[in-house]
């Protein structure tokens, strides 16, 4: 956590990854987000991975340090104050993030009559209005067809929801330059970050629509060989598997001195008439003739020896492992590392929390917070930003518009 954000305020209406990915990125640079939330939970509060009493792991990583509201938004007087949260005055506020569809009671139209100034980060499926979220997306961009072995009849999803993950960090870059604008002009505006257009725009990026638009074929599947250079796994003596790459040509000279093949590199590109010291691509071209090459000298060798060559050498490589494999063996997944700490969270369990992942060298890095129980800071933030009476807070809670500090196995 840093300070560079303190004094920002934030509200955000969302649920899933992107749009709260967005607000917890701010939240670790230390600005103040309110979350507000249906007096129950939103349709991600008990998403997987959960703990035995019920509580989601999920909803607690992506909503950690944030301050939670919890309102009726069936009725009339709970919507009402979800807009008031959204429009309410101060300095360095009146920033909105939400995936609420756009023809709603929170419609960005509606809010800016409250608030001409605000900025409404909204979170969308697809750029044509559909519904969409980010599997239905990357089922559309191709990747799941270049995934996988080239033996491989179908399509090959990947368990990691990039195009939230990109969204999200889209959609807080967005608002920073919204902000900037608003600075200097005094007005807001909505920015919808559709996930289609993040997917689509990169994979135009990465030059896959250009490869294919102009060569008229799809990419084949290479299954773990990285496209356009060197690189596999490979398994070792003692049966573990790592992951060689040599993207430069000094990788590339690293790996076939640890390896000990110049004779045979040499050899390859006196045959096929190739440079495969300086050309990248040969190295691609004719990778499954290197492939036997390294798969024999990896395989008659332990992993420690590998690891001590390589790492002298500057050998690109990685090891693959489990989460349980890389808890108990790599510093980087623990509290050695600065970005993490033990934290216990509203599920009552304490495990392992990061911080903001940027390292920012002029800033001490100040304790991770932990996620608020559903509701936690109702009564504080409808007084502190809106101005509520402790005696209008106190009718709320008799009419059941809003809701207190709840445990997940009550709510």
């Amino acid at each position: 956590m840093y300070e560079l954000l303190k004094g920002m305020r934030i509200v955000e209406g969302a649920s899933f990854v992107a749009a709260p990915l967005c607000g917890l990125t701010f939240v670790q640079l230390g600005a103040d987000v309110i979350r507000f939330d249906p007096v129950r939970g939103g349709p991600d509060y008990r998403r997987w991975p959960v703990a035995p009493n019920g509580a989601s792991y999920y909803w607690e990583g992506l909503n950690k340090g944030k301050r939670s509201v919890a309102l009726d938004l069936t009725s009339e007087e709970g919507r009402e104050l979800a807009i008031a949260l959204a429009t309410a005055n101060g300095d360095d506020s009146g920033y909105f993030v939400t995936n609420y569809p756009a023809k709603s009671f929170l419609a960005h139209e509606l809010l800016a009559e409250r608030r001409p100034d605000l900025i409404t980060i909204r979170i969308a499926g697809s750029s044509d209005g559909r519904n969409a979220v980010d599997y239905t997306i990357n089922c559309a961009t191709g990747y799941p067809y270049m995934t996988g072995a080239p033996t491989e009849a179908g399509p090959v999803n990947h368990v990691l929801p990039a195009w939230d993950v990109a969204t999200g960090l889209t959609a807080a870059v967005s608002l920073l330059a919204a902000d900037r604008d608003r600075q200097r002009t005094g007005k807001g505006r909505e920015v919808v970050v559709p996930l289609s257009n993040v997917a689509f725009a990169t994979l135009a990026t990465l030059g896959h629509v250009a490869e294919v638009q102009l060569g008229d074929a799809d990419r084949p599947r290479y299954g773990n060989a990285v496209f356009g250079t060197f690189g596999r796994d490979f398994v070792t003596r003692d049966r573990c598997r790592v992951m060689i790459v040599a993207v430069t040509n000094r990788q590339w000279a690293a790996l076939v001195t640890a390896l000990g093949i110049e004779k045979e590199i040499r050899d390859l590109e006196i045959s096929k008439v190739v440079d495969l010291v300086g050309d990248e691509g040969a190295r691609f071209v004719h990778r499954d003739e290197i492939f036997a090459l390294v798969a024999r000298r990896v395989a008659a060798q332990d992993l420690e020896l590998l690891k001590t060559r390589f790492d002298r050498l500057g050998v690109g490589w990685g090891l693959y492992q489990t989460v349980r494999d890389a808890l108990s063996n790599d510093a980087r997944l623990s509290a050695a590392n600065p970005m993490f700490e033990m934290r216990r969270h509203p599920s009552g369990d304490s495990y392992l929390t990061p911080g903001f992942p940027a390292e920012l060298k002029s800033d001490t890095r100040l304790p991770v917070r932990p996620a608020p129980r559903l509701g936690e800071h109702t009564d504080e933030v409808l007084a502190e930003v809106i101005g509520l009476s402790a005696a209008k807070i106190g009718a709320l809670h008799d009419a059941r518009i809003v809701a207190g500090p709840q445990e997940p196995a009550d709510a």
